[in-house]
């Protein structure tokens, strides 16, 4: 006697059964890893090379590469929004047509100055 056992599809395959447990663990690390925690242990990190920067025990180029690396860790969700809304700006439909340029108007010739004026000439030259 065979039995036929049918599975009925409830999921997808973007969303596999047991992946809510994944997403549960990758959410705990990242709120682990850009919480309090994380962010204490940064702000002791680039307050010590500082202060060891200050006194002159650590490279100036090492000290940077600290506090730029401690902001782009946090400021990574930032970062990652800025270059989508820059990408996603590509949409030139959308962008309004430059108005036609029209020329400056010409700018007024000034007077000639009459023959044999010296400019240079001021008070105390005696005039002739």
């Amino acid at each position: 006697m065979l039995h036929h056992v049918i599975f009925a599809g409830t999921g997808s395959l973007a969303d596999p059964p047991g992946s809510s447990v994944l997403i549960a663990a990758i959410s705990w690390l990242e709120a682990t890893l850009l919480g309090t925690v994380a962010t204490t242990v940064a702000i002791i990190a680039v307050a010590s090379v500082g202060l060891m920067m200050l006194v002159g025990r650590v490279n100036v180029r090492y000290g940077l590469t600290v506090i730029a690396g401690s902001f782009i860790l946090f400021g990574a969700s930032a970062i990652v929004a800025g270059i989508q809304a820059s990408l996603g700006a590509g949409d030139f439909a959308a962008i309004p047509p430059t108005p036609p340029t029209r020329e400056a108007p010409a700018l007024p010739q000034p007077p000639q100055p009459p023959a044999g004026y010296d400019p240079y000439a001021g008070a105390s030259v005696p005039s002739r």
